[in-house]
Order: structure tokens, then C-alpha cells, then sequence
């Protein structure tokens, strides 16, 4: 095995039917469910923090690509719109694929030319592991990049 090939351990105690108190490393997150579902809303929900995982992974490695190729990020701002199929979580029916498409917008503000920006958009396909896994699960992960001054 290699020595990139690592196991990751996180530990989840569940609060209630709703809530769950996540630890990983020395870090505490919840994951709870809005006031409206019957949780506390004390942090994002599963499907919420999946996306924001999604968005977490575009940031760290946008920045890792855009360093290594010798560019400046000045900001980098990411929104997300997701179309999600609820029927499974409502247990209505099983959903092969919940998520079908995933719209990102994604403003930059860089030294980098928009061709570059293209490679980075390249990598950021190949490296990003979250987004991987989405894709892999036939979801479509669309990417709009937008270059502000």
C-alpha cells in the first residue's frame, strides 16, 4: 500500500433522530436537521453537508493547482445549486441517483488568464476527490467559472 493511502477516522454520536455530534481529529461538527424536519438546526443536514463538502474540496484544491502552476488567487467565491430527488429520503421510492446535477458558480479572482484557467478547471476534474466521487455516483457536476477583476 502506499504511503499516500491513508485511513481516515471519524467518530458520530447520535443526539437524536435528527442529530449527530461528529468528531475528526480534535475537531467537533453537528450534523442536525432544520426546526421544520423535526431536528434543532444546530448544523448543516447530511445532503447540506455533502455539498458544502463539495465546495470545501473545489476551494483546497483550486488553491493547490493555482499555486502549483505559480498563480495568485485573490478571492475565490462558490455557490452551489443542486436538484436533488427527495423521493428517497422520503422513502417513497429508491433514488440510484439523488443528486442528478450539480450547478457550480464559481467566481475567481486571479493573475491567471483564461486559459490557464481552463488547465485549472482540467486538474480540478482529475484531483478533486469529492467531486470524483459525485461524478462517479452519475451525477452531473456542471462548473461555470466566471473571471472578476
Amino acid at each position: 500500500m502506499s504511503e499516500n493511502v491513508v485511513h481516515m477516522k471519524l467518530e458520530g454520536s447520535s443526539k437524536s433522530h435528527s442529530r449527530a455530534d461528529i468528531i475528526a481529529r480534535d475537531v467537533e461538527s453537528v450534523i442536525d436537521e432544520p426546526v421544520a424536519r423535526g431536528g434543532t438546526n444546530l448544523g448543516l443536514s447530511p445532503t447540506e453537508t455533502l455539498m458544502s463538502s463539495l465546495i470545501g474540496c473545489t476551494n483546497v484544491i483550486t488553491h493547490r493547482i493555482m499555486e502549483k502552476m505559480g498563480f495568485k488567487i485573490n478571492s475565490l467565491d462558490i455557490k452551489s445549486k443542486t436538484l436533488f430527488n427527495k423521493d428517497g429520503v422520503s422513502l417513497i421510492q429508491e433514488v440510484e441517483v439523488p443528486f442528478p446535477e450539480i450547478t457550480l458558480d464559481i467566481a475567481i479572482s486571479t493573475n491567471a488568464s483564461e486559459s490557464d484557467l481552463v488547465e485549472v478547471q482540467k486538474q480540478l476534474a482529475m484531483y478533486c476527490p469529492i467531486a470524483k466521487v459525485i461524478r462517479n455516483s452519475g451525477t452531473v457536476i456542471n462548473e461555470n467559472w466566471n473571471k472578476i477583476d
